[in-house]
């Protein structure tokens, strides 16, 4: 095959793909309508759509005014942490904060849950030990914990939950269908640790409480990270699946689980479709599969293995790496994508580490740069009509008397400069000018740990009780 013919055989692969992963404003629109219909569907009854629109049972975020020394656990993937804050009251806000990242040795992430729960109970009784104002907790009361814990959860209130299904890299079977809140009470009992877990939240949620807490303002937390969810803070009376007394504040969390979203408008390609259908979950978190740092290498990647198919132009070269599933990263997409160098050095770099694929042309190179922007660009735009579709819901999409903000967090939109610079057009081309001017994106960083800890702080069982 002739360079020439090589090179528009790749080309024709890569118009194709942009051809397929357009995303005009019309669309998204369509996409954000679908979002908001979704959100209304959940809400009226279990099960009654794709996004679950879960009850957080958090009913009180904090305002600012929150006052003593509260914990917050982290437990999402290989690694927890704890922390300590010192909340000031009103003028202070947080006075000290510490915190102890802790690894997980991995035979406790497929031994028993109590030796698990036994383990982090430890690690959070020696956190304790340094606790250098001890004042704090006088009266007999009992130190008051918010833990997070990003793996799926069928919430039965505030501080209790039982495990659906672990995911990543754990695989504890005796916990499954347990309450992990009465798991960690336990192992704290057994410590001989003091400590009243006072909320069970996720990811998600403690964004929203982290970000609120300095602006009363927020109205969402959402993760753009390995993966993507959001929540938000919706009227307690628009939730007809809602059974019970309304809480006295009016207003409820309500955790989306939104990466199982779906619809006939959103982009799909047949690099989605045969990811999907090689996943461990076939059919279900489509939205994700399409924008969430798990997966956007992952679909570079069959584009090239596509292209090394069908044309010469990456050279004569063993495709073992290249037909590796998930061997391209997303960290390694963003690299590529952020090459300025005049002769795209980095990106030589990443397809010869990552895929042993050398000597390759300038001309090649800036194609594998096109694949990249395609596949990001289409992320940050469908995630920015996801955050379009919940001001709709809240009927905050065109109202620029009131000042709506969403607090994001995750690596994906901390790290990943043209995802998020894209996410922020796409979001302002959305709502138009005028009402965008009363919109605002922030990064929100370490929500979900300090989340947990200004949770624990406004749903404390000490609240009022001066």
């Amino acid at each position: 095959m002739a360079a020439a013919e090589a090179v528009a055989m790749a080309e024709k692969v890569v118009a194709d793909l942009r051809e397929k992963c357009e995303t005009p404003a019309e669309l998204l629109r369509e996409v954000a309508s679908a979002m908001a219909d979704e959100m209304g569907a959940g809400l009226e009854k279990e099960g009654g759509s794709r996004v679950n629109m879960l009850l957080s049972y958090v009913d009180k975020l904090p305002t600012g005014r929150e006052e003593g020394l509260f914990y917050g656990l982290d437990l999402g993937g290989t690694n927890f942490r704890v922390l300590r804050v010192q909340l000031g009251g009103n003028e202070k806000h947080v006075v000290n904060r510490e915190s102890r990242e802790v690894s997980i040795p991995p035979q406790l992430m497929s031994g028993s849950s109590s030796e698990l729960f036994g383990f982090i109970a430890s690690e959070l009784g020696k956190f304790v030990a340094d606790e250098k104002c001890t004042d704090a907790l006088s009266n007999g009361k009992k130190r008051e914990l918010g833990f997070t814990f990003s793996f799926p959860v069928k919430q039965h209130s505030v501080a209790s939950g039982t495990l659906v299904k672990w995911t990543k890299a754990f695989s504890i079977d005796d916990a499954v269908g347990e309450d992990v809140v009465a798991e960690l009470q336990t192992a704290m009992e057994k410590q001989g640790l003091d400590m009243h877990v006072a909320a069970l939240i996720n990811d998600a949620v403690g964004t929203l409480a982290g970000a609120r807490y300095y602006d009363k303002d927020v109205v969402a937390g959402v993760i753009f990270g390995t993966g993507t969810n959001a929540a938000y803070v919706e009227k307690a009376n628009a939730i007809p699946k809602w059974e019970g007394e309304l809480p006295n504040s009016g207003d409820m969390v309500i955790n989306m689980e939104w990466g199982n979203f779906c619809s006939s408008h959103l982009p799909v390609t047949e690099y989605d479709q045969e990811l999907d259908m090689e996943s461990l979950n076939p059919g279900e978190q489509i939205y994700e599969k399409l924008m969430s740092g798990m997966y956007l290498g992952e679909i570079v990647r069959r584009v090239l293995l596509k292209i090394s198919l069908q044309s010469s132009i990456f050279g004569n070269i063993d495709h073992t790496k290249l037909k590796t599933r998930f061997l391209l990263r997303t960290p390694h997409i963003s690299a590529m994508h952020h090459d300025e160098t005049p002769d795209l050095k980095i990106v030589a770099e990443k397809l010869e580490e990552n895929l042993e694929i050398t000597g390759t042309s300038l001309e090649t190179r800036k194609l594998v740069v096109e694949i990249c922007d395609i596949v990001a660009r289409r992320a940050a735009r469908l995630a920015a009509a996801g955050l379009a579709g919940i001001l709709k819901k809240l009927g905050r999409d065109g109202n620029a008397e009131q000042r709506s903000v969403i607090a994001i967090d995750g690596g994906l939109f901390e790290h990943y400069t043209k995802f998020r610079e894209c996410l922020e057009i796409t979001l302002g081309e959305l709502l138009g000018e005028e009402a965008s001017k009363s919109v605002a994106v922030k990064h929100a960083d370490d929500g979900s740990g300090i989340g947990a800890a200004l949770i624990a702080a406004s749903q404390s069982q000490y609240r009022n009780v001066e």
